[in-house]
């Protein structure tokens, strides 16, 4: 089941990821909501759409914009609606 932890933590836990580029996307409710920090932060990816993005905060220790989602995904991401998926240092195993 893959996990994804950051400074000793498990923030997220599921056996229902989608994986797209290479990055496992977690369902929202499969990620733990008081690591979660809101951020103003979006992107853009021509074929996903706008993505937008949390901090994460562990024991005091923030991991700034390491964690992304795209509200409104493009169709031809669909399968990644109400996900969540992480880098910056997030270890997902």
């Amino acid at each position: 089941m893959p996990k994804a932890l950051w400074n000793g933590a498990v923030i997220a836990d599921s056996d229902d990821t989608v994986v797209v580029e290479g990055n496992h996307y977690f369902p929202r409710d499969a990620v733990d909501p008081a690591v979660l920090r809101p951020s103003s932060t979006t992107t853009v990816c021509p074929w996903k759409g706008t993505a937008s993005y949390h901090s994460i905060v562990v024991d005091g220790k923030e991991n700034r914009d390491a964690a992304w989602f795209y509200p409104e995904p493009k169709s031809a991401a669909a399968e990644i609606a109400d996900r969540i998926a992480f880098w910056k240092g997030v270890e997902v195993r």
